[in-house]
């Protein structure tokens, strides 16, 4: 899987999601001779500066216009070049979101927007560069798929497979450090295929991102405590979602939490409650995220103990749902 690539996974406990991202890139413009950069005055930020060194000709810093970056990235894309565009997730999904849903989505062009300092992973630079609302901005895009990697080992496999994925692509990783979660590389990511990552049959928590690691931290301290038997699900795309390993979970286990650094109206949560309405089979169900609500200004870290997205949170939520009292039979006939 690594293809030749010159760090291991041992190199991702002091590599931030952003500069795996930076290294993957570089060693596939070796190989795609078509891909070329796009950033908007954060390269170094972003890590898109290490392409930009290394493929110089390829590289366009477009100054601080985001929405010419996009419109730009469009007229790339529409010479039969892959577009790699690197700004922070909150400049991505509001400030430019028109030129993202006209000029790319709309020609469904094969532009790959890495959207980084996604979540509360900024969460000390305060409410504008937050960015709790982009998942629910850009699965709202027709043509769009949405990715977001559990950590960078995931984010290596998924920039290595969206070059071959056609369309745009949004991928939103965070600020810097975020936890490993993977051991190594092969584990059959598969974009638009959840991954089942702790087995349980009493409850199911669906989760993306950062959340991934703390959910399953959450599965293994309930096993010791409460003795329940909890399924983890990394959910790392979020369009198209995976309907089946939802309905599976559904019909196995009765009761669903979903976790997510986002805001809990139109991401994850959202997406999964619609595919559990569409089946008509009855369950338990909370979504875990920040409420309606801007999120408060603070170190990542607390912010996540703060909108229980920890693992302290998490089993608080599971042991909550664990207790709601609902028709659990098998006759699924009056659930419809």
């Amino acid at each position: 899987m690594s293809e030749g690539l010159t760090w291991t996974v041992y190199d991702a406990d002091t590599m931030t999601q952003a500069e795996i991202y930076g290294e993957v890139l570089c060693h596939l413009g070796d190989k795609y001779p078509n891909i070329v950069g796009l950033s908007a005055d954060l390269a170094n930020s972003t890590k898109i500066g290490k392409f930009g060194k290394k493929f110089p000709d390829r590289f366009f810093n477009v100054g601080i216009a985001e929405q010419n970056l996009f419109g730009v990235a469009a007229g790339l894309a529409k010479s039969g070049l892959i577009p790699f565009i690197s700004s922070m997730a909150v400049f991505t999904s509001m400030r430019a979101a028109e030129q993202v849903r006209t000029d790319i989505c709309y020609q469904k062009l094969n532009c790959k927007i890495i959207a980084t300092h996604a979540g509360t992973s900024f969460g000390q630079a305060g409410t504008t560069h937050h960015c709790t609302e982009d998942l629910a901005i850009m699965r709202s895009f027709a043509n769009m798929t949405v990715i977001v990697p559990a950590d960078g080992i995931e984010t290596a496999n998924a920039i290595r497979e969206c070059v071959e994925y056609p369309g745009p692509v949004y991928m939103r990783i965070g600020r810097g450090f975020e936890p490993k979660f993977y051991d190594n590389e092969d584990y059959g990511f598969k974009i638009g295929k959840g991954i089942e990552v702790h087995s349980g049959t009493d409850i199911t928590i669906i989760c993306c991102g950062v959340t991934v690691l703390q959910a399953v931290e959450a599965a293994k301290m309930l096993k010791e405590q409460d003795g329940l038997s909890v399924r983890v699900i990394n959910m790392h795309t979020i369009k198209p979602l995976d309907e089946e390993i939802v309905k599976r979970a559904v019909l196995d286990t009765r009761r669903i939490v979903t976790i997510e650094d986002h805001n809990i109206i139109g991401g994850l949560g959202s997406a999964v409650a619609e595919v559990i309405a569409a089946s008509g089979k009855g369950c338990a169900f909370t979504k875990v995220g920040i409420p309606d609500c801007f999120c408060e200004v603070g170190y990542p870290e607390d912010l996540c103990n703060y909108y229980k997205l920890d693992a302290d949170g998490i089993m608080d939520k599971v042991r909550e749902v664990m207790g709601k009292d609902f028709e659990e039979d098998e006759d699924w006939e009056d659930e419809v």
